[in-house]
């Protein structure tokens, strides 16, 4: 089963870059990684997803939360698994 894992943060105004660095920087730990994708939107907003090879219940690695402020809010995170 693939299994997406999607975090997403709003930086500070004028702190979206930084946001984005800090995000890609972030490894994951070791596990069944499939890919990774990193985005960025209005807003000073990114979004990162990940795609594994486990079941949607597996304990994954999430990245983790930045520091307090350098964001404006909790980071959002979902989680989806592939219906094929």
């Amino acid at each position: 089963m693939t299994v997406a894992l999607m975090w997403e943060a709003r930086a500070v105004p004028g702190r979206g870059e930084e946001l984005l660095a800090w995000a890609r920087a972030q490894e994951p730990a070791d596990g069944p990684l499939l890919r990774r994708e990193t985005f960025r939107a209005p807003q000073d907003r990114v979004l990162v997803i990940t795609w594994w090879d486990a079941p949607y219940d597996a304990d994954l690695p999430e990245l983790p939360e930045p520091d307090g402020e350098l964001v404006t809010r909790a980071v959002h995170r979902w989680r989806f698994e592939s219906v094929g």
